[in-house]
């Protein structure tokens, strides 16, 4: 008689900090995001550590920036870094005029002020397409500031228009100094991470060398985590940063996958890009099969960053949208059964011209993964990604993290039919035509890949 075992558990085996829960915090509103940030920089008495995909050569790029310069004026032994994407610092938004990047905002301010900041960039991938600095937080003395956010006017709501994501606040000076020390240790090193403020800065072919060496170091890296002589106590949580780079093996993914294939009753998912990866999606029609409720939170087209409203020039990059609602109606089809049940419930997000960006899962109350991950094949295999993962065994976030949900929910509507989403011959006629092209080259399987 054959006897199947039990899948290997990785997340019991993980290091923890043990973190008062009263030191854990949730921004509801993006409106917040900005405010926070700057009140964080103004106190900042130590270091300020920062990584984004971006910081944007626009008002609320240069509000931050400014503000960040200035206190390091007033205090020349603020240790302060920022790291972004090597290669997005150096180009224009994708379907404007070409330009040389953010590192002319970078350049101007390193000129004008005398006590200097460093501006890195990460040269991730040779490409930006198959792979880019995708980590996540905000370090301010001892507190990590972690959103899936990068800076600039729509995340920021610098007017109206917001681009949705999470914010959570963390009061912790062992994971604020295991998030420095990765920075400091296997990027600050790096002879392949450069400074964006300099006037010549070397091509990615000059770096070849060094980058291979940095995705060396990477794929064996890791945020140290030093084993606690304290068990738990009734008010604390445990807290553990993740990495995630190189493939399936690595312990961000793995978290991912056993936060869905562990579920006992319900797991939600937020992803603004609904394009899971096949391992994830098993694991989730599993759980179902077996009587276990899935919630995913997922942006309609419409609030995708990449969508093109109709009355505007439409180019290729504005397919993006469309590839991932296919997906998704894909996803409902199969499993409309489960729709049906109530146990699977998708909601899209939409909200007047506002864009969707939250990552992260949940699971039966005490598990709570927050990442910049998306949870698709381009975050498992191509990025540099990270997330913190808090386990709460006394349910003592339970509120807050409820509250965070409801919030989220607000401009959301379930989905009880696959029929409910548009298919391709529903769509205006430049994507219409470009989606039937996709999918006679069956370049889609392709997309779905780098996507």
């Amino acid at each position: 008689m054959n006897i199947r075992r039990k899948p290997a558990s990785l997340i019991p085996q993980l290091g923890y900090f043990n973190v008062a829960a009263d030191k854990v915090s949730i921004l509801e509103k993006t409106s917040e995001f900005k405010t926070k940030i700057l009140a964080l920089v103004a106190a900042a008495k130590k270091r300020i550590y920062m990584t984004a995909l971006y910081l944007q050569d626009d008002d609320a790029g240069k509000e931050i920036l400014t503000a960040i310069y200035e206190a390091k004026q007033k205090n020349p032994e603020l240790d302060v870094k920022i790291f972004v994407d090597f290669s997005r610092a150096q180009r224009g938004l994708m379907g404007h005029a070409q330009s040389i990047g953010n590192v002319r905002l970078y350049r101007e301010y390193a000129a004008k002020y005398e006590n200097p900041i460093d501006v890195l960039g990460v040269p991730v991938k040779s490409k930006e397409m198959l792979g880019v600095l995708h980590l996540k937080g905000f370090v301010f003395d001892n507190t990590l500031f972690y959103s899936g956010a990068s800076l600039n006017n729509i995340y920021l709501q610098q007017e109206e228009r917001y681009r949705y994501d999470r914010y959570h606040l963390i009061e912790c000076k062992k994971l604020a100094d295991s998030m420095v020390n990765f920075l400091k240790n296997y990027l600050g090193k790096a002879p392949a991470v450069r400074s964006l403020s300099e006037e010549d800065i070397p091509s990615k072919k000059q770096l070849k060398p060094a980058m291979k060496m940095l995705k060396k170091n990477l794929r064996k890296a890791h945020y140290k985590v030093k084993p606690e002589k304290e068990t738990l106590s009734g008010k604390q949580v445990a807290v553990t940063p993740l990495l995630g780079f190189g493939g399936r093996a690595n312990l961000l993914n793995q978290t991912i996958y056993e936060m869905v294939r562990d579920t006992e009753r319900t797991v939600t998912i937020f992803t603004p890009y609904f394009n899971l990866p096949k391992k994830v999606s098993k694991a989730a029609r599993r759980i179902l099969k077996n009587g276990k409720t899935v919630n995913i939170v997922v942006g309609d087209k419409v609030a995708n960053d990449f969508y093109i409203p109709e009355d505007q020039p439409f180019n290729k990059v504005g397919i993006v949208p469309y590839v991932y609602e296919t997906n998704l109606k894909r996803f409902i089809k199969r499993n409309q059964k489960f729709v049906s049940e109530g146990l699977l419930n998708v909601y899209l997000w939409r909200h007047d011209a506002n864009s969707f960006h939250l990552k992260g899962m949940s699971r039966d109350g005490e598990y709570h993964l927050l990442t910049g991950h998306n949870i698709n094949p381009r975050a498992w295999s191509l990025d540099l990604e990270n997330g913190v993962l808090v386990q709460d065994p006394n349910q003592l976030l339970e509120d807050a993290f409820e509250s965070e949900y409801q919030t989220i929910l607000t401009h959301t509507k379930r989905i009880s039919h696959f029929n409910d989403i548009e298919s391709i011959k529903d769509y205006p006629e430049a994507a219409k035509k470009l989606m039937k092209n996709v999918k006679r080259a069956k370049l889609d399987s392709i997309l779905n890949r780098l996507l």
